[in-house]
């Protein structure tokens, strides 16, 4: 089975779901009228659907002829708090929020996979899950469907995200790391006020928080070993009321990447110790707030990553299979295939990207940037891939059970 020709002819269709989902964006754990249209462009396919009266998002159902495995694929649904210049026709007419990530192209291509396995479903050797998931952008949007057990007989996970690192008409499926662990945190330094003229009569937060913030560098550059991937990042700080007072509180805000589970947990650890004896040696208290967050993503299924870069072969032919390196982003999806306490896998997944720079139409800007735009010519790409992919896993895994 190819899915490049049958992709091909609904692009126009996908283009209309695109558009609708591009004006109409909604936050995290808001995405209520986002649902309410996907749920009725799935039951229109006549695939059954499960939704949640308490949380976004849904899953639709797709149940082979033939037995064999269940496979999900994940698209997340939530836009964010930006002001659109994107230019394009179709802009939000949501003020301030604008899907500048691309979830919307994300929704866009499931749906176009839906209506892509449908049509097959009868050859299928398995069940396909397709999760249209709330609050990625909140770090924590999986956790629901996961605690709920909508996960526990899924047998593999598979999800894409659009990527301005490569070009349109691309696809990545590498190997290893993909995307890093993120754990975000708020110190809140506490001092004494004192006149900028006698400062023995205070005690300077932002002095405390300076140096808080030097000290925190050695989480990377001391404690942690020089080949494993790290980033302790203080973002935003705000303190101080006017030149001449010594301030009596400083916030610090900041964010913490990695790979390594096991570094992971140190870190956490580590950090707690050096901030509360760094505040505490310069006179001063401070509240930590640490937010354990999103776990890190690997392939490390090389066999279905395989199958994964056949599948973008047929579609786009072998020379647009690129290998992306590894980076230092996050993305929720690493909760669908970790355990509660990020520290062990519990079913395999692979994590693919799907080329969307493009000069000709100005799309070259980063996700996140209120300019974000796309090439709408790959949609059908994204929605192929995940057709494809899903239809040559369960396959595969059935003639390996068959044997």
């Amino acid at each position: 089975m190819n899915f490049k020709k049958p992709a091909e002819a609904i692009q126009p269709w996908l283009e209309e779901q695109r558009h609708w989902l591009h004006r109409h964006p909604e936050l995290s754990f808001q995405e209520w009228e986002t649902t309410k249209y996907i749920v009725a462009q799935l039951e229109a396919m006549d695939i059954p659907v499960t939704t949640f009266p308490d949380y976004p998002g849904c899953i639709g159902h797709l149940k082979g002829s033939k037995p064999g495995k269940t496979v999900m694929l994940r698209a997340d649904i939530d836009a964010l708090p930006t002001i659109e210049n994107s230019g394009v026709e179709f802009s939000s007419e949501n003020p301030g929020v604008m899907h500048a990530c691309g979830h919307d192209c994300h929704a866009t291509n499931l749906l176009g996979a839906a209506r892509l396995l449908k049509a097959v479903e009868s050859e299928l050797c398995g069940n396909v899950e397709l999760l249209f998931q709330s609050g990625e952008e909140d770090f924590t949007g999986s956790r629901y469907y996961v605690h709920n057990g909508y996960l526990d007989d899924v047998d593999f996970v598979y999800g894409m995200h659009v990527w301005p690192n490569i070009p349109s008409g691309t696809l990545d499926i590498s190997d290893g790391k993909r995307m890093a662990s993120c754990d975000n945190f708020v110190l809140t330094v506490h001092g004494v006020s004192a006149h900028g003229s006698q400062p023995h009569n205070g005690k300077d937060a932002i002095v405390a928080a300076c140096s808080i913030i030097m000290n925190l560098q050695t989480l990377v550059s001391r404690m942690n070993d020089p080949l494993n991937p790290l980033v302790v990042t203080v973002g935003k700080i705000t303190a101080g009321t006017q030149f001449n007072i010594i301030t009596d509180t400083a916030v610090l805000e900041g964010t913490i990447r990695g790979y390594s589970r096991a570094i992971r947990e140190q870190v956490k650890e580590e950090f707690h110790k050096l901030v509360r004896t760094t505040a505490e040696s310069l006179g001063c208290t401070v509240d930590i707030e640490y937010r354990w967050l999103e776990d890190p993503i690997s392939n490390d299924d090389h066999k279905v990553n395989a199958i994964a870069r056949a599948a973008a072969a047929k579609l786009v032919g072998a020379e647009n299979v690129r290998s992306l390196p590894a980076g230092l982003g996050s993305e929720d999806f690493g909760y669908l295939v970790n355990d509660r306490t990020g520290t062990r896998p519990v079913r395999n997944c692979a994590f693919g990207f799907v080329g969307c720079y493009d000069e000709s139409c100005g799309a070259v800007w980063s996700i996140h940037s209120d300019k974000f735009k796309i090439n709408e010519s790959i949609l059908h790409i994204g929605a192929a891939q995940y057709a494809q992919f899903a239809y040559d896993y369960l396959e595969e895994m059935a003639k390996e059970a068959a044997k």
